[in-house]
C-alpha cells in the first residue's frame, strides 16, 4: 500500500491564527489531506450552553481561508472537526456559510461540501434511558438521570471516524464536522485510504494538536503525518525552528489523559503501551507498535451544558504584608457579611486568591505563600443579573472592611482594580459527561452534502 500524508496547521482552529510560514512549507510537501480540529471541552461549558464560539470569528475565518485555498489548489480534501469550538449545529452552519462565502470570494471552481451535525435531542436520550439503555458516567460520575437532562440546555455527541468516512466515500472535497473526537478527524482520512485502524488512530492521536508533538514548544505550527505500508507512522515538524523527536512525540501521545497509554474513541480503543519510537531524521520520528482494539459495544461520548445563573466578577489587590498573611481571614469576613445580607441559598460565591492557591485551590501543595502581593478574583452567580451584581459587589467590597487582629488603621489593606464589578458570561456547568450505546457510528450524526464555488 502507498503512503497517505496529512498536514495539520493548527491544534485548535481559530483559538489563535495558524503560522503562515510553516503552513506554506507543509503545502509544499503536497499532502493528500489538510485537516484540523476546531473544538475542545477545555474551553468549559459556557460556549456550548450559550451556543457561541470562544474563538474570534476573524481568526476562524483566517484559518479556514488559508486551508481552503491550499486544499483546492492541491485538489485534496479538507477536513474540519468540532466546528466553532463546540461542534454545535449553529457552529457547523457558521462554518458551512464561511466556506461558501470564501469560495464565492475567490471564484473557486465548484466543489462538494459535506457536513454533519452532532446535537442530540434530550427526548431521544430520555427514551433510551427508559428502555434500560443507561448513559454511563465517565471518570467516576454516576449514570445520567432525567433530572440531569432537565437541567441541560444543549447536548452534543462526539463523533468517531464514521461520519467523516461516509462523507469522503460520497466524494466530499471539504468536510465540516460537528463535535468530534480529535483523533477521528485525521484517522478517518487514513482509514478511507485503506490503512489499518492501528496506524490510522495513532496518526490521529499524534496530529490532533499540530505542533504540540514537536519541540521546542511553538503553538500553531504545521506538522506532517504519514502512514505507509509497513505499519509505521511518521511525523515531521514543518517549522524550521522545530523538530519531532522521540521525547516530544511520545510525550504528546500521553497528553491530556489520566491513562497515558490508551485513547478511547467510538468503536474501540488505541493501545499505545507497546509503541516503539525511532528518530529517523533530524525533524522526523517514526512510530510502530500501536494496536487498535475494537469494542464489543459501540458507545459515543455525550457532552451536555446547563445554565447555573448570571455571573459578575470583582477584582481586588492586596499589598499590605499583614493582610497578605491573613487573606483567608479577609475572605472569611467577606463571606460572612454576604451571608448576613443574603442568607445561604440561591447564589454561589467564589474567591480565587492568585499568588497563594488561585489555580489549584485546596490541591495546592505549597501551603505557606511567600508572595508580597495577591490578586483576589470574586465570582458571584445568581438567578438574576441584579442579584448577582449586588452579591458580587458586597463580597468584593467587604474585603476592604475586614476586621483583623492587631489592625488599628482604616485604609490600605485592599485595593480595587475598578470600583465597579464586571458582568461576565453566564455560569454553566457540565451536566453530561457520559456515553450512550448506539447501533452504529452514524446513528447520532445526520450527514448532508451541498455545493460551493462557481
Amino acid at each position: 500500500m502507498g503512503s497517505t500524508r496529512i498536514i495539520c496547521p493548527n491544534g485548535h482552529l481559530g483559538f489563535a491564527p495558524l503560522n503562515a510560514e510553516s503552513f506554506k512549507l507543509g503545502i509544499a510537501e503536497k499532502p493528500d489531506f489538510i485537516a484540523a480540529d476546531s473544538g475542545s471541552d477545555d474551553v468549559g461549558p459556557v460556549p456550548l450552553g450559550t451556543d457561541s464560539s470562544t474563538s474570534p470569528l476573524k481568526w476562524q475565518e483566517h484559518d479556514l481561508e488559508a486551508m481552503l485555498l491550499a486544499a483546492r489548489t492541491l485538489d485534496v480534501p479538507m477536513i474540519i472537526g468540532s466546528a466553532g469550538d463546540t461542534g454545535a449545529n449553529s457552529r457547523v452552519d457558521l462554518y458551512v456559510g464561511i466556506i461558501k462565502e470564501l469560495a464565492k470570494k475567490h471564484a473557486l471552481p465548484r466543489f462538494k461540501l459535506g457536513y454533519f451535525y452532532s446535537e442530540v435531542a434530550p427526548g431521544y436520550l430520555r427514551t433510551k434511558m427508559r428502555q434500560n439503555n443507561p448513559m454511563l458516567g465517565l471518570d467516576g460520575r454516576p449514570d445520567l438521570t432525567e433530572e440531569d437532562l432537565d437541567a441541560t440546555d444543549r447536548i452534543v455527541a462526539m463523533a468517531g471516524v464514521h461520519p467523516f468516512i461516509d462523507l469522503l466515500d460520497r466524494g466530499a472535497d471539504v468536510i465540516i464536522g460537528g463535535r468530534s473526537s480529535d483523533s477521528a478527524v485525521f484517522a478517518s482520512a487514513a482509514l478511507h485510504r485503506g490503512h489499518t485502524p492501528s496506524q490510522s488512530y495513532y496518526l490521529g492521536k499524534v496530529l490532533e494538536c499540530a505542533s504540540f508533538c514537536a519541540e521546542p514548544y511553538g503553538a500553531k505550527e504545521t506538522v506532517l503525518g504519514e502512514v505507509n505500508g509497513d505499519d509505521a507512522v511518521l511525523v515531521t515538524a514543518m517549522s524550521p525552528a522545530q523538530r519531532c523527536t522521540v521525547a516530544s512525540v511520545a510525550g504528546h501521545a500521553m497528553y491530556e489523559r489520566s491513562d497515558p497509554y490508551h485513547e478511547h474513541v467510538a468503536g474501540g480503543m488505541l493501545d499505545m503501551r507497546n509503541c516503539v519510537y525511532e528518530q529517523v531524521s533530524e525533524k522526523t520520528t517514526r512510530v510502530t507498535g500501536a494496536e487498535f482494539l475494537p469494542a464489543d459495544t459501540m458507545r459515543v461520548k455525550l457532552e451536555g451544558s446547563g445554565k447555573v445563573g448570571e455571573r459578575f466578577v470583582g477584582i481586588a489587590g492586596i499589598r499590605d504584608p499583614y493582610t497578605v498573611q491573613h487573606v483567608d481571614d479577609v475572605v472569611a469576613w467577606a463571606k460572612s457579611r454576604v451571608r448576613d445580607q443574603f442568607g445561604t441559598d440561591g447564589y454561589e460565591l467564589h474567591y480565587s486568591v492568585y499568588g497563594k492557591n488561585g489555580v489549584m485551590g485546596d490541591l495546592e501543595p505549597i501551603k505557606q505563600s511567600k508572595s508580597h502581593e495577591l490578586c483576589v478574583v470574586v465570582q458571584a452567580v445568581a438567578e438574576t443579573a441584579e442579584r448577582a451584581e449586588e452579591i458580587c459587589m458586597t463580597g468584593t467590597r467587604q474585603m476592604f472592611y475586614a476586621r483583623l487582629p492587631d489592625v488599628k488603621g482604616t485604609a490600605g489593606s485592599v485595593a480595587f482594580v475598578l470600583d465597579e464589578v464586571l458582568r461576565a458570561s453566564p455560569a454553566y456547568r457540565w451536566t453530561a459527561n457520559h456515553t450512550v450505546a448506539v447501533d452504529d457510528g452514524l446513528e447520532l450524526f445526520p450527514r448532508h452534502m451541498t455545493d460551493a464555488g462557481v
